[in-house]
């Protein structure tokens, strides 16, 4: 099993000419407003499987990329308050504006959801593919209006619109939950982030903090080997002082940490799980292959390539 690009990596990342480069070039994805739609659409038709639910008021996102496109997503359907949190500064606002306008035309069109993935919530749309029950031709109106574009718009570039209703914070670095008020968000959201998170019981603890009650996390997670070895989960055979070489001077390397760690991090904090949906690959690696610290895993684990899962904070 070859480790060469991520030593490769890794030797950039150590290089100053290179480093912030090749290695720190962005995040990728959320740099197309097509697919930051597709996630938010996603997000907020499981989301509204939770009755009563209504749009958020106020949103806060785990690690936005390269622009803030979900967070903008979710006050072009109706959010009045977003806060960005990520690592670095990838976001930039001349792409939140371009991504603003892309979006805006994306849900004047009702344009339906974007290529099929996991985990499949077709059935949660309309005929059109578009979640017509949740943003419905009133909800539409009112928060696509062209005051309230423009307002969204004053609060990419200022952190706040004119008449202060609208408002936009984007908080780097991120991990540290004195960052946002306790308890005065209404949702949570990441999208293939929290395997990137080297703290996690610390950065769980922050969404309990800043959640209202009753308020809801809704996230996806990747367990690939995000192009660190070739089988999918091949990472899982590295030493780990092979992995402490490989990740130095990388902030965004993968944890590693198997989908039963965010259960029992999720239930020790007390939240409620509404959705836990696993994908699942093959195992294709012996007791044996495993690193010593990886080979009491159970199956489901070892397996479990994904999760969208989703968790209300306690009420009391």
């Amino acid at each position: 099993m070859t480790i060469v690009k991520p030593l490769l990596l890794n030797l950039c990342a150590h290089i100053p000419l290179l480093n912030g480069t090749i290695v720190n070039r962005g995040t990728g994805g959320t740099n197309r407003a097509l697919y930051c739609y597709g996630i938010w659409l996603k997000h907020v038709s499981f989301l509204h499987a939770h009755k009563p639910f209504v749009i958020p008021n106020t949103l806060a996102e785990l690690g936005p990329g390269d622009s803030m496109g979900v967070g903008i997503a979710a006050l072009l359907s109706g959010a009045n308050h977003y806060y960005g949190l990520d690592i670095k500064r990838y976001s930039s606002t001349d792409r939140n504006l371009k991504i603003l306008d892309e979006l805006a035309v994306l849900f004047k069109k009702k344009a339906p959801r974007p290529v099929k993935g996991f985990p499949d919530f077709d059935a949660l749309l309309d005929e059109n593919l578009f979640p017509g029950a949740i943003l419905t031709d009133m909800v539409l109106s009112n928060a696509l209006h062209p005051a309230r574009i423009a307002a969204i718009k004053q609060a990419i570039i200022n952190g706040v619109s004119d008449d202060g209703k609208i408002s936009i914070k984007y908080i780097v670095p991120w991990n540290d939950e004195k960052n946002i008020e306790p308890q005065s968000v209404d949702v949570i959201v990441s999208h293939s982030v929290l395997e990137h998170v080297h703290h996690l019981e610390s950065a769980y603890k922050a969404c309990q903090v800043w959640l209202k009650k009753n308020g809801i996390m809704t996230h996806q997670i990747d367990f690939t080997s995000h192009g660190l070895a070739k089988l999918w989960n091949g990472y899982r055979t590295y030493s780990e002082g092979l992995w402490k070489m490989l990740s130095s001077k990388r902030d965004c390397w993968i944890n590693r940490q198997p989908v039963s760690v965010h259960q029992h991090i999720i239930e020790n904090l007390g939240f409620d799980s509404l959705v836990v949906l696993k994908q699942y690959k093959d195992n294709n690696l012996s007791m044996n292959q495993l690193a010593p610290q990886w080979r009491s895993l159970s199956e489901d684990d070892l397996s479990c390539s994904g999760v969208f899962l989703q968790a209300r904070k306690s009420s009391t």
